[in-house]
């Protein structure tokens, strides 16, 4: 019995690793300033991105939930310290990530290629 419980705990979390890292987002993405923002799973269906070279090196850039390549949820404008609604959509190597205010009213968007 507890070997039968030990194995289908091992089995749910390999299938969940796997599923997670088969999530588009996950990945190195390169801004069009040159800037690389690393996203990689940070809670169940959520998804975090690091800013990982430049002047905002180690900062949270956003943090995302969703799957199969459409994701929604806040986006640091770190030069303005602001934070906004943001949403995020993956379409083969391109990443093109929005960020909102003012209800949806006012978006800023930019695409960022898969390193």
């Amino acid at each position: 019995m507890i070997r039968a419980l030990m194995l289908t705990a091992a089995i749910f979390t390999l299938t969940a690793g796997q599923a997670a890292a088969e999530e588009p987002i996950i990945g190195s993405w390169k801004r069009p300033n040159g800037t690389i923002i690393k996203y990689e799973a940070c809670g169940t269906n959520t998804f975090c991105g690091t800013v990982m070279t430049g002047e905002y090196k180690g900062k949270s850039m956003s943090s995302m939930s969703g799957t199969g390549g459409s994701y929604k949820g806040k986006v640091n404008k770190l030069d303005e310290g602001k934070t906004y609604t943001g949403k995020a959509s993956v379409k083969g190597n391109t990443l093109s990530l929005a960020g909102c205010v003012m209800g949806g009213l006012i978006c800023k968007s930019e695409s960022l290629a898969r390193q």
